[in-house]
């Protein structure tokens, strides 16, 4: 496959960034689009040039990591799909592929398609962790979950924290991802105690982040890799409206 990129270049926050044009030539249709982008900087080290900087790990959808914007849409074209599992087949020899970091005021361009995530770890440290001791791990294991709460409970819980529902919503909003980690925690018998002081830290802490609102366009869940569930957003509505008169 030969194709054409179109890749955001920018070397830092403060810089203006632009888009430069690249050939990506004899591209196996099985290689992935990080290894694509790989082939390519390969190429460009060899002739001297500034390698393009993008954000990879574990390259088994599972880290969150692979945050690209493909053409448009987090993580490319593939429903339920992260960057790193995107195949080269899934576009068309001689496609023009334009590739850019995610547009989020609190997500600001470290260089090139790398982008600062960690207000997302903020968000998560202001909601704490289990600190109400519920003994040791088979006394916690032996507490009765019913299925259909502990099922619901893991959904949530399959967040990676790669911030497509950021990217794709018009507002920047990132209420999916904290309402996944919210639900993660309030569904389970072990989180019950620090429900509505966690709920309401976190959307706190969202707020003071830059995040946009949610306007319920479900532009979120339909871009999801882990295809989060926007009832998890109701949810946390609702943690954080009983959060106001419960005193915990």
């Amino acid at each position: 496959m030969n194709l054409t990129l179109k890749v955001w270049r920018q070397k830092n926050s403060q810089t203006p960034g632009k888009f430069v044009t690249y050939k990506a030539d004899d591209i196996s249709p099985d290689m992935s689009f990080l290894e694509m982008l790989d082939v390519v900087n390969e190429g460009m080290v060899k002739k001297g040039e500034d390698p393009i900087q993008f954000d990879h790990d574990c390259r088994e959808g599972i880290c969150g990591m692979c945050s690209l914007m493909i053409n448009g849409q987090p993580h490319g074209p593939k429903r339920a799909t992260t960057t790193c599992q995107l195949h080269m087949r899934s576009f068309k020899d001689g496609e023009t592929i334009v590739i850019e970091p995610w547009r989020a005021a609190a997500f600001p361009v470290l260089k090139d398609l790398t982008v600062d995530r960690t207000s997302f770890e903020r968000i998560q440290q202001s909601g704490g962790y289990v600190s109400i001791n519920t003994g040791g791990v088979p006394d916690a294991n032996n507490i009765p979950i019913a299925k259909p709460i502990a099922d619901e409970a893991f959904n949530s819980a399959e967040c990676i924290g790669c911030g497509a529902c950021v990217a794709a919503c018009k507002n920047a909003s990132a209420m999916l991802f904290v309402s996944a980690k919210v639900s993660q925690y309030a569904l389970l018998p072990q989180g019950q105690p620090e429900r509505y002081d966690r709920a309401k830290a976190m959307v706190l802490q969202m707020d003071e982040e830059g995040f946009g609102g949610c306007t319920n366009t479900y532009a979120c869940e339909a871009e999801c890799p882990k295809e989060i569930k926007v009832t998890n957003i109701a949810r946390m509505n609702r943690e954080f409206f009983n959060a106001q008169f419960i005193k915990e």
